[in-house]
């Protein structure tokens, strides 16, 4: 008779070794490697021709157009993260720290999608709990139906008699399986509880929601694998007790990614922000040094973001480098660019830089806008308040070309903005519509042009 196998299985990255380490040889964390017990598996007759069959080969041309359909939530702002609607026989992972809005978001998508039934599977709260939450935030839907369960096996027997159009798992880190020895919230139950749920909604066209935790790094808790199995993943960022949610697209089979929608959490719940850039510019000083606004591109969609550094004599022998919402290795690369191609002394200045709104930047034409603050702050000197820029930064102290500047420079013209700053390859081709624009389009080859323009 085969014994049972010990392995230890990392909590962040789901890697698997033999014997017990303080760090994992994966993702080099520590005190992550969490022993569990695997029974052995009954062994398996060898699938042949003639017993698993013959897999059929099929053309790409002969392939049978999919039947499912994209269903509308009616929320603007999630149809375009999820890239037009959710899509039948799908799996949504739905990840964010507590209190943020999660569950919320679940409650109100109900009502949005009736008749058709919804079943809220629940593994922390009782739907005495549930029902208070929809009282308080006024949410009536007939539709929904409130099962307190945790039980794999009871799950998808309820599923497959009740025959929902949408199934909400809240969390997958509180559903476990009888058929693993191991506690729920495990990488083994989290991650075959979760592969269970799919195949089943793949099987009776169900869509499936999966609301899961994350990690204090900010990762979805459970092995990385998790993210593989899902169609789709939605990341909540934000803090709790800030006002504006913004949801961003990590993952998606069936639209683009890096797509985000931002929200505002009222008594109400959560509710759409139609503009979002007026959001990320809303309030600023135009009067202050260190400010610049960026034509950034999240997904699809073109945003004014408003970039802040703040620029200090250092009281210690290294000065400090502080980022948020920007790469700080990003920083330091513009901040040796501006001393050694434009001899703008930073060595004895604490940098502070911050992307306004909560917003995390990580494409290369953020470089532009980064520069213009810090050298804003440095001279002292206010960059144009009607000024938008963007542009990558070569290490020559070069502007090299960026992507969309078509629909950087019509955002920055419907916000009223005079002038935008772009790298000159971008420039010299424009369409006939662009220069009819309000707005003068201004290419600059170098990053020392680019500064000029701004007036720094």
């Amino acid at each position: 008779m085969a014994k049972t196998v010990t392995k230890y299985i990392c909590s962040n990255c789901g890697a698997v070794s033999l014997k017990y380490q303080g760090k994992c040889f994966e993702c080099q964390s520590w005190g992550t490697l969490l022993e569990t017990h695997i029974d052995p598996e009954p062994k398996k007759q060898r699938s042949g021709s003639a017993a698993g069959g013959v897999t059929v080969v099929q053309n790409l041309h002969d392939a049978v157009p999919s039947e499912f359909k994209r269903i509308m939530t009616g929320m603007g702002e999630l149809d375009r993260v999820l890239g037009g609607g959710l899509m039948q026989a799908s799996a949504v992972l739905v990840g964010g720290e507590p209190g943020i809005g999660k569950s919320t978001l679940m409650l109100q998508l109900a009502p949005r999608l009736a008749p058709a039934k919804v079943l809220y599977i629940s593994g922390e709260e009782s739907p005495n709990q549930i029902r208070e939450r929809a009282q308080r935030l006024s949410i009536k839907a007939e539709n929904l139906w409130l099962v307190p369960e945790v039980n794999l096996e009871r799950i998808l027997a309820l599923i497959e008699r009740e025959k929902p159009a949408l199934v909400i798992i809240d969390s997958i880190q509180t559903v476990h399986s009888d058929e693993y020895q191991s506690s729920a919230g495990t990488i083994t139950q989290i991650r075959e509880c979760a592969a269970s749920l799919i195949r089943a909604a793949k099987q009776q066209n169900v869509i499936l929601m999966i609301i899961g935790h994350i990690t204090k790094e900010g990762a979805l808790a459970g092995p990385k694998a998790l993210e593989h199995m899902v169609d789709t993943v939605l990341q909540f960022e934000g803090e709790g007790y800030q006002r504006y949610r913004i949801i961003r697209s990590v993952k998606n089979r069936f639209g683009s990614t890096n797509e985000i929608g931002v929200f505002r959490m009222d008594e109400t719940g959560l509710e759409e922000v139609s503009n979002p850039s007026e959001f990320f510019i809303s309030g600023r000083r135009t009067d202050v040094p260190g400010n610049s606004i960026l034509a950034a591109i999240e997904g699809t969609r073109a945003l004014l973001v408003e970039v802040q550094a703040l620029v200090s004599k250092t009281n210690y022998s290294m000065p400090q480098r502080i980022s948020t919402g920007f790469d700080l290795k990003r920083m330091s690369i513009i901040l040796a660019v501006l001393e050694n191609r434009l001899h703008i002394e930073t060595w004895g200045q604490d940098v502070f830089v911050k992307i306004a709104g909560g917003l995390k930047l990580a494409e290369p034409a953020a470089d532009l806008a980064i520069a213009a603050a810090i050298a804003s702050g440095l001279m002292n000197r206010p960059v144009d308040p009607a000024t938008v820029c963007c542009g990558e930064i070569g290490l020559a102290g070069e502007l090299r070309a960026i992507s969309d500047s078509e629909r950087r420079i019509r955002e920055a013209t419907h916000l009223g903005f005079k002038r935008i700053v772009l790298p000159e390859a971008n420039t010299r081709e424009l369409k006939p519509s662009l220069k009819k624009l309000p707005i003068t389009i201004a290419g600059c080859s170098t990053l020392r042009d680019a500064l000029e323009e701004l007036n720094i």
